[in-house]
């Protein structure tokens, strides 16, 4: 009898691509599988059928060749010995794992995929335990200049009387006794055989007969915890240090997880950030802009006298070498900008007033190049 077509077996398009492919096998094939359809010979057909259309078709190699000759391409492949004909030796060279291993948690429950990873095989020792985050604030200087600080962390730590066994002192655990210390069991499933976390010991392979009354065989206690840190100068906020081993304890004597100290810098009076340069904005008086002066600016490191040009104009920026925070993980430090903001007297005294009219009235097209500029170019505009 000649075979089907393994596009329409799937009931896909000869263009489909592999997971369109993937999907539509994964939806028949839960349909027709002898497990859900015991005693019935047409499903089992159908699903040998499925399941050699999808291993041709999943395959790119072959797919290319069938799509060029047909069922005469994998002829050598299928119905015979070790192949589709009684699944007996697998699929034509393709494992049960990789075709079912997406279809096993909807036919089985959840989780009968991770265990067939184990088949055969004792998982003995602890399960490791689990990073912590917490958030650490630090002062402008402290990031600029490194800091030691010590902090509180609440979490798991093992518990010492049985040091984190779980177990009595002076008791020692025993194999389980459903799964013989494997740690799995075994469903036979129709022709599958799947194995799971033995429900008993919950996987480890043991069980603990005399818990320790201390953590009633959890080998964990919760406790606040005081962690030495040390922070790196440059650090900026957001960043993260990881501290190896200071997170949660393991169970049953497992590896502790990590924890992840994240940096956040507190505002500062003076200085802003932009990666390793500090802004700094100071103001000067009409006066000092005119005339220039030399003006104290604060740094990191204390005062530094800033000379201030004749006719500087507000917003001026100033760099000041090496001023500024030092570059984490490399060599030598940013600068600190200095932006000059020019303040405006608010109130005058008639004195004053008349000052500035006399200041203003004698002043030259050319003292005031922008202002001039400007109005030249609306005057040209509009006319």
């Amino acid at each position: 009898m000649s075979k089907r077509d393994y596009y329409e077996i799937l009931g896909v398009a000869r263009g489909a691509n592999g997971d369109e492919i993937k999907k539509a096998y994964r939806k028949l094939a839960i349909q027709f599988h002898p497990d859900k359809n015991p005693g019935d010979k047409k499903a089992e057909e159908k699903f040998k059928e499925l399941s050699e259309a999808y291993e041709v078709l999943s395959d790119d190699q072959k797919r290319r060749m069938y799509d060029q000759f047909g069922h005469a391409a994998n002829a050598g492949a299928a119905g015979g010995p070790g192949g589709f004909g009684g699944f007996e030796g697998g699929f034509g060279g393709a494992s049960m794992n990789d075709i079912f291993g997406d279809i096993f948690g909807d036919i089985f429950g959840a989780g009968a995929g991770g265990a067939r990873g184990r088949a055969g095989g004792r998982r003995r020792g602890g399960k490791p335990g689990a990073d912590l985050r917490t958030t650490v604030d630090i002062t402008f200087e402290e990031a600029a200049f490194g800091a030691e600080k010590v902090i509180t962390v609440p979490k798991t730590v093992r518990c010492e009387p049985c040091q984190g066994s779980g177990c009595k002192p002076g008791t020692s655990p025993v194999d389980c006794k459903q799964c013989g210390g494997r740690g799995e069991v075994t469903f036979q499933q129709g022709f599958f055989a799947i194995s799971r976390p033995c429900p008993n010991c919950q996987g480890q392979g043991q069980t603990i007969p005399s818990p320790c009354t201390s953590c009633s065989g959890s080998g964990q206690a919760k406790k606040k915890s005081q962690i030495a840190i040390k922070i790196p100068a440059g650090v900026d906020t957001g960043q993260r240090l990881k501290l190896s081993g200071e997170g949660e304890a393991g169970e049953r004597g497992g590896m502790p997880g990590d924890l992840y100290v994240v940096i956040n810098i507190l505002a500062h009076e003076f200085f802003t950030r932009d990666e390793f340069d500090i802004i700094c904005e100071v103001p000067i008086t009409f006066g000092q802009a005119a005339l220039g002066a030399e003006v104290e600016v604060p740094s990191l490191r204390g005062k530094i006298k800033l000379k201030i040009p004749p006719g500087t104009q507000s917003h001026k920026v100033f760099r000041l070498k090496g001023k500024g925070l030092p570059r984490l993980g490399s060599y030598g430090e940013g600068d600190e900008l200095v932006r000059v903001i020019v303040e405006i007297p608010t109130k005058l005294s008639h004195d004053q007033k008349e000052l500035i009219q006399q200041l203003e009235s004698s002043s030259a097209a050319s003292s005031h190049p922008m202002h001039s500029s400007f109005f030249e170019k609306v005057r040209n505009l509009f006319g």
